[in-house]
């Protein structure tokens, strides 16, 4: 019988190998970011005279600004500062025109008493604390100052529901200390135009405090207020109509 010899099978083609990745991979070109915000305090500072210009012009434009918290005396002016913090002023001297009318001293206020006065300023935020606030100060008045309204930071200070700010509104506005109170406007505003940059509120007071010639210390808080209150506002500025836009160090001014 012939002898069947089996071809070898054919031998499967290889298959290549995946070229393998290169071992350091492109390197993609980093994105460009912007520049970074020119900070407030690396600016050219202001000098005297530049800070003399604008509070002039200040002082042109308004010789005379008075708050905007309606008061009686020095107590209601207390009273309604006290009222004033996480609200507005026009919704503070809402609630305290009928109130002052009926309690104007500490002791009528004690007379009225905590649930009565929470009836009147019952459309100002947080006024329960405030009512307690506002009946201690009134008690501790009495016990403590003979009445009055004492004429010391630290005496104004030492009052329920009274800090910082409180004392240096009351001081200026009712006995005409030089006094510089920074609430939300004036801390923009010191920052913003770089007046005074500062990250806390005291920071802004003692640095506009050392830059503002004594001539209009009087009104200096009033005029910075109100400025941030109806022109350097906060979401938009109104540049175009800006007393000081030309002395304003704000990169991001529109004039």
């Amino acid at each position: 019988m012939a002898k069947i010899t089996r071809k070898p099978a054919p031998r499967k083609a290889a298959v290549p190998k995946k070229k393998a990745k290169a071992a350091v991979a492109k390197r993609k070109p980093a994105k460009t970011s912007a520049p970074a915000k020119k900070s407030l305090k690396a600016q050219k500072p202001w000098t005297p005279a530049e800070v003399h210009e604008v509070f002039d012009r200040f002082r042109k434009a308004n010789p005379e600004p008075k708050g905007e918290l309606e008061h009686v005396n020095p107590f209601t002016l207390l009273v309604a500062v006290v009222l004033s913090a996480q609200a507005t002023d026009a919704g503070v001297n809402k609630a305290t025109r009928a109130l002052f009318e009926i309690a104007d001293t500490p002791q009528k206020m004690l007379d009225l008493g905590e649930e009565r006065l929470r009836d009147y300023i019952k459309t100002i935020g947080l006024y329960r604390t405030k009512a307690k606030n506002v009946i201690a100060l009134s008690a501790k008045l009495l016990s403590d100052f003979g009445g009055e309204v004492p004429r010391t930071r630290a005496g104004i200070e030492s009052l329920p529901g009274a800090g910082r700010k409180t004392a240096n509104v009351v001081l200026n506005m009712a006995f005409g200390e030089h006094t510089m109170a920074v609430d939300t406007h004036v801390f923009r505003v010191g920052n913003r135009t770089g007046l005074a940059p500062g990250k806390t509120p005291l920071e802004v007071e003692l640095g506009l405090e050392k830059i503002i010639p004594a001539e209009f210390m009087l009104h200096a808080h009033h005029w910075l207020i109100l400025h941030g209150r109806y022109t350097c506002l906060a979401r938009k500025p109104r540049c175009e109509v800006c007393l000081i836009n030309d002395l304003c160090r704000w990169p991001e001014k529109t004039v």
